[in-house]
């Protein structure tokens, strides 16, 4: 069974490396031919070194690196930045070793072949990668290609570390069942757990035997867990023994990797996490980024605004552009700028809409089949065209183009105490609840999503977040 349920890592092992070998070869040989057609060209004058050798261990090289570099560890695909980032390592060490090897022994490499080679490989294979990522991911989906997973740990951990994988099944982690030592038999049975309970026990034995029953790829230990040192320790060798691997799952939730750092003392891998601060550096980069994106967009979308501003106000009466109050940076408020899409007096009846709906008490409240939205403002929402008035907002400061969702005074009154983190930065006009789900998104995990922002922030995950949010505008997902 276990041979089985691993087979995946096997095949995907060996796609890996077909892929990877047939990108290099054609980023190696594309530059070759492109730079130097069919002649044998010499690296130097009097060489016996030619180009066409010299691309082919090139290319022999760059496959290996990007296996040395662990580019193709199976506990890194399908989820995450790592693998990327790996890729793109491997292939700037390469040719940075290449550079300063051509520089000491005084080799004049053609730049046009180096500088054809290394973009093209390093698109190629990111490209490649995210292809086979999304093969990977959907097979996840429905229920292969994973790693099979018992929790050991108390109750509320476990549930928390199940519900946390099940909700991201592109991560490959599929858990099986929950082992509770140390639990009361009446706390097990009431514990909220999706998957069957193998025990409360204790004891080495009881724990390897439910390990055997499970059949698993993987153990996660999480919090809770009534696990001696000398036990833990002793499981990690039986674990090894059986080539299942093991997980520790501390009780840190939505922290990234960045602020997680590792280190060993006295024997004991002390974990430090880093105080998120967006201040200083961090605090001038984002906001330079903010100004010039904001201030390209609108020069490049100017014809984009004329053209809907004069539909706007061609299709129905009222003003072009609609103002509302909401909350900013500390708690301020400011007045955030949309095309209208609804009739002018569309505040009039909300109220009484949402009465009617059941749904005048609740937070993020949207009216279903909204009669209030024109028949333009409906095509302008549904491509999130009727936000863009809003790079005027990020452009003078009061927002950001990524951020947490802007929400109105009445929701921010519902907030608990660390909802409020999520004030510590301005609002956005994309963040990861526009690429997540966006209106379908429940009240809990539009704050969840943005607490994670505010925690996590860094200047790639914003160029990341933009880049996911166009595909979600093109496909309209949770649009309203």
């Amino acid at each position: 069974m276990k041979v089985t349920t691993r087979a995946w890592q096997v095949t995907y092992a060996r796609r890996l490396l077909v892929v990877d070998a047939t990108v290099v070869i054609w980023a190696t040989a594309g530059a070759y031919f492109v730079r130097f057609g069919n002649s044998a060209t010499p690296i130097v004058d009097a060489s016996d070194v030619s180009y066409q050798t010299f691309a082919i261990f090139l290319g022999l090289a760059w496959w290996i690196m990007l296996g040395i570099w662990g580019s193709r560890d199976s506990r890194m695909l399908g989820s995450g930045s790592e693998e990327y980032k790996r890729v793109l390592a491997s292939s700037a060490w390469l040719f940075g070793f290449v550079a300063v090897v051509s520089y000491a022994l005084r080799m004049d490499t053609a730049r046009g072949f180096v500088g054809l080679a290394f973009p093209a490989g390093v698109i190629g294979l990111l490209a490649a990668r995210w292809l086979l990522r999304q093969h990977l991911s959907l097979d996840r989906r429905l229920g292969r290609s994973n790693s099979r997973v018992l929790i050991i740990g108390g109750p509320d951990s476990a549930d928390h570390l199940v519900r946390s994988l099940q909700r991201e099944p592109a991560a490959g982690y599929f858990p099986v069942a929950a082992h509770l030592p140390g639990a009361s038999l009446e706390s097990a049975a009431r514990s909220n757990l999706s998957v069957p309970v193998t025990g409360v026990a204790t004891d080495f034995t009881a724990i390897m035997a439910a390990i055997e029953l499970a059949n698993v790829d993987a153990v996660a230990v999480s919090a809770g867990a009534l696990l001696t040192p000398h036990d833990l320790r002793r499981l990690g060798w039986e674990l090894a023994a059986r080539d299942v691997g093991m997980i520790l799952a501390p009780a840190l939730t939505d922290i990234a990797g960045p602020r997680i750092h590792t280190q060993p003392v006295a024997g004991l891998p002390l974990i430090h996490v880093s105080t998120p601060k967006l201040t200083g550096g961090k605090k001038v980069a984002k906001r330079t980024f903010d100004v010039i994106g904001a201030g390209l967009l609108l020069v490049l979308l100017a014809p984009v605004f004329l053209a809907v501003a004069g539909l706007v106000k061609l299709t129905s009466p009222g003003p072009i552009f609609y103002k509302q109050e909401r909350i900013g940076l500390r708690g301020t408020t400011f007045s955030m700028l949309k095309f209208r899409s609804m009739t002018a007096d569309a505040d009039v009846g909300l109220q009484a809409l949402l009465d009617a709906q059941g749904k005048g008490d609740e937070p993020l409240f949207k009216v279903e089949n909204d009669p209030r939205i024109t028949r333009l403002g409906g095509v302008l929402r549904k491509f999130s065209l009727d936000e863009l008035p809003q790079l005027v907002n990020v452009f003078v400061g009061s927002m950001s183009l990524v951020g947490p969702r802007p929400q109105r005074a009445g929701e921010v009154a519902l907030y608990d105490d660390a909802a409020h983190r999520r004030l510590y930065v301005s609002p956005g006009m994309s963040g990861l609840w526009q690429v997540s789900g966006r209106s379908n998104l429940s009240w809990e995990e539009s704050i969840r999503l943005d607490l994670y922002y505010v925690e996590n922030w860094s200047l790639m995950g914003d160029i990341i977040i933009l880049l996911k949010t166009f595909r979600a505008v093109m496909t309209s997902a949770g649009a309203v």
